[in-house]
C-alpha cells in the first residue's frame, strides 16, 4: 500500500473517531437537528411553514388591496395573471373589461390584452400597521403608478368585489393564529394535567385519566358544533375568535396528556430522576429541571402535528357558519363563498384557499413526521 493511501486511511479514520465523539458529548437538540437534516422532504416543509408565518406575520405587506374593500360593480373578476417578459423583462398584468349582460344584467368580465397595467416591487398602496404597532404603506407587488386609479386582483374578487388575494393573506394569519394558539393552549394542559397524572399517580391519576376517556369516548364533531352553535350571535370577532380557540384548545389536550403520562411514569423510576430526588431536589424542580427537557423534541413533534389538525377543524367549523363569521377573514369563512355549485360556476377561483389549506396542512404534517422521526432516540 502507498503512503498517500495511508494518509489517506488514517485521515479518514481520524475523522471517523471525531464524529464519533463529538455525537457522544452532542446535547440532545443538536443530535435532534443532524438527524432531522437528512429528511430532506422535511426541511423543505419547514422553508415552507417559515414562509406561510412571515405571510401570516405581514399579511399587509403581500396584499394588495384593503382585505374589507368592497366594489359592488366589481363582483366576480376573474384572475390576472402576472406577466414578467414583454419583448424583454417586464412585470405586468393585463386589464379587464366588464359588460353587462342585457338577459341576466350581471356583469360579465373578460382579460383585456390591449391594456397593461405595469407593476413594480415594493411599491405603495394603502396604508396597514406591521405587527400591529407600525403603520407603513409598503407592499410586495402593486401598480407602478400608485396615483392612478387601475386595480389588480391577482385571485380575482368575490360576489361583493373584495380582492380575493389580499383576502387570503389575512385568512392566513386569523387561521395560522388559531391554530398555533390552540395547539400552545391544549399543549399546556396536557403537560399539566398528564404530568400530574403519571408523577404523583394515585386518586389524581385515576380522575384525570377518567376525565381523559370521558372526552375522548365523545364524538368531537357533536360537541364542536354544539359549543360553537351556543355561542351568541351579538359577541365581537375578538370574543369568538378566543372562544374558537378555547374550544379547540380543551377538546384536543387529551393525546398529549397520555403520551406525557406514559413517560413521566417510565422517567419517574430512572437513575438520574431518583438521583435527583436523594439529592434533595423539589418535585418541581425534578419535573422542569430534569423530566421535561428530556422529552422536549418529542413534545415539539406532537404540538407540530396537532397544528394542521386545529386549522382544519377552524376551517370546517367556520365553512358550515360555526366557528368564526363575517367581517373576520379565515380560510374557512372564504371557503363559504363556494358553498352553492352557482358562485363555483361564476368564479372557479374562489376554491383557491382550500389549495392554501391543503399546502399548509401537508407541509406541517411533513415537519411534524420529520421532527418525530429525528427525535426518536432510537431511529
Amino acid at each position: 500500500m502507498s503512503d498517500a493511501r495511508v494518509e489517506h486511511t488514517q485521515t479518514a479514520a481520524l475523522d471517523l473517531q471525531a464524529d464519533a465523539d463529538a455525537i457522544s458529548v452532542a446535547p440532545n437538540w443538536k443530535l435532534v437537528w443532524w438527524r432531522f437534516k437528512k429528511h430532506r422532504l422535511a426541511v423543505v416543509s419547514g422553508f415552507i411553514v417559515l414562509f406561510i408565518t412571515v405571510v401570516a406575520l405581514f399579511p399587509g405587506f403581500f396584499s394588495t388591496q384593503h382585505p374589507s374593500e368592497s366594489n359592488a360593480m366589481g363582483s366576480f373578476i376573474p384572475v390576472q395573471r402576472v406577466h414578467f417578459w414583454d419583448e424583454g423583462p417586464s412585470l405586468f398584468v393585463y386589464g379587464v373589461s366588464g359588460a353587462r349582460n342585457p338577459r341576466t344584467l350581471r356583469m360579465e368580465w373578460q382579460i383585456d390584452e390591449s391594456r397593461k397595467i405595469p407593476l413594480r416591487l415594493f411599491a405603495r398602496g394603502y396604508q396597514w400597521e406591521a405587527l400591529w404597532l407600525f403603520p407603513t404603506d409598503l407592499h410586495l407587488i402593486g401598480p407602478a403608478d400608485p396615483a392612478s386609479d387601475a386595480a389588480i386582483h391577482l385571485l380575482g374578487t368575490d360576489r361583493l368585489g373584495r380582492d380575493q388575494w389580499s383576502r387570503l393573506m389575512y385568512g392566513t394569519q386569523v387561521s395560522l393564529s388559531i391554530g398555533l394558539l390552540a395547539v400552545a393552549v391544549s399543549t399546556v394542559l396536557g403537560i399539566f394535567l398528564g404530568g400530574i397524572s403519571g408523577y404523583f399517580g394515585g386518586l389524581a391519576d385515576m380522575a384525570i385519566q377518567r376525565l381523559i376517556e370521558l372526552l375522548q369516548s365523545i364524538p368531537p364533531i357533536p360537541i364542536w358544533l354544539a359549543l360553537t352553535a351556543a355561542l351568541p350571535r351579538t359577541w365581537s370577532v375578538e370574543q369568538t375568535y378566543l372562544a374558537i380557540t378555547v374550544i379547540l384548545a380543551l377538546i384536543g389536550w387529551t393525546t398529549l396528556g397520555r403520551e406525557v403520562r406514559g413517560r413521566f411514569l417510565s422517567l419517574r423510576e430512572e437513575d438520574f430522576v431518583v438521583a435527583a430526588r436523594l439529592s434533595g431536589s423539589s418535585q418541581m424542580r425534578i419535573v422542569f429541571r430534569h423530566m421535561l427537557p428530556s422529552m422536549s423534541s418529542h413534545i415539539i413533534a406532537a404540538m407540530t402535528l396537532a397544528v394542521p389538525v386545529m386549522i382544519i377543524n377552524e376551517t370546517f367549523l367556520s365553512f358550515l357558519g360555526l366557528g368564526l363569521r363575517p367581517p373576520a377573514i379565515s380560510w374557512g369563512v372564504l371557503l363559504r363563498e363556494a358553498q352553492n355549485l352557482q358562485s363555483i360556476a361564476l368564479a372557479p377561483w374562489l376554491l383557491l384557499p382550500c389549495l392554501a389549506v391543503i399546502i399548509t396542512v401537508l407541509a406541517l404534517n411533513i415537519l411534524g413526521d420529520g421532527l418525530r422521526d429525528a427525535s426518536d432516540p432510537y431511529h
